[in-house]
């Protein structure tokens, strides 16, 4: 019975995530995974699980095709499942936050729910349904958990209340500059997002963290990250949506501040750089040009302790 439905459902892979598994040899076993755990609908795990959340990742492409990554924080509750399809976002409108030009009515969105403290984490991806400024429905199209490897565990406290916004306006620049460097370098964790118009007309937004010791990603003098690509569960949503489409955003975090750092660019991924052998544990590369940055001073009302725990 099980394997009648596996046979049933349609693969989820589009062409840039199979020729990532072919450049493994993994094609033929990630068709199972695929079909049965890349679903239209929240089990109840993912249902239970968001509502718990004080915060969410998400991903939104604005009218330019420009791909976001963000933060944004709320009290626990302010996601929340009235169906296993539906899940509703409890959030105002940002003009503050690159991405939220990217969260109309009718549009894309890519969420990632992770809970750093007990380092669970699921993704779901979707469409919006907008009827006013404070909050929208996301309407699922996949919904799939991921392992807790690479996840740096740290616990969270709100310094202000999530309703009331900072002061402090953003920085916006084409380059980085010595405190962007900085954040980047000392970061054991970033948040990645990136996108695919497929076949049958629908835009495919994901969302996904990266981790690693702090200092895992390098930086050129022309202001270009190195990004190591770790062991993983192979389904390579981010990297073959970089080699169907290039476009990249990134938010790095402070997790002691609140700030963000955001940034719009070009990725490309290396399948066999000698470069990766000088990254420990990498199996491949990508890069990251930056051409938009947005720096966001406090734009989190929570701050983290992290376990100082090694990865």
């Amino acid at each position: 019975m099980l394997e009648q439905a596996r046979q049933d459902a349609q693969s989820p892979w589009h062409e840039g995530e199979l020729a990532m598994q072919r450049s493994v040899g993994v094609v033929e076993r990630m068709d199972g995974p695929g079909r049965n755990f890349v679903r239209k609908a929240m089990p109840e795990q993912h249902r239970a699980f968001f509502p718990m959340l004080p915060f969410v990742v998400l991903g939104a492409v604005d009218a330019k095709g420009d791909v976001w990554a963000t933060v944004r924080a709320g009290h626990p509750g302010f996601l929340a499942s009235p169906e296993p399809e539906l899940l509703d976002v409890s959030l105002a409108r940002d003009p503050a936050d690159p991405a939220d030009a990217g969260m109309e009515d009718g549009d894309a969105i890519a969420m990632l729910g992770i809970q750093l403290e007990t380092r669970r984490r699921n993704r779901l991806n979707g469409v919006i349904h907008r009827r006013e400024a404070k909050a929208f429905q996301v309407r699922v199209g996949q919904s799939f958990g991921n392992c807790p490897q690479y996840i740096q565990p740290r616990s969270s406290a709100f310094v202000r209340d999530p309703d009331r916004g900072t002061a402090l306006q953003p920085l916006r620049s084409g380059r980085l500059d010595d405190r962007a460097r900085r954040m980047i370098e000392g970061a054991d964790t970033f948040f990645v997002a990136s996108y695919v118009d497929r076949d049958n007309g629908e835009r495919q937004i994901d969302v996904s963290h990266r981790g690693g010791n702090a200092g895992f990603v390098r930086i050129d003098a022309d202001g270009v990250l190195t990004i190591p690509d770790f062991p993983g569960n192979r389904f390579f949503n981010t990297l073959g949506n970089f080699l169907v489409n290039p476009k990249a955003g990134l938010v790095f975090l402070d997790f002691a501040t609140g700030d963000m750092l955001q940034m719009a660019g070009r990725a490309e991924v290396q399948l066999d750089s000698p470069e990766a052998a000088t990254f420990e544990r990498a199996e491949r590369l990508w890069r990251f040009t930056p051409e938009e940055i947005v720096f966001r001073p406090d734009a989190l009302p929570l701050r983290w302790s992290s376990f100082n725990r090694d990865l």
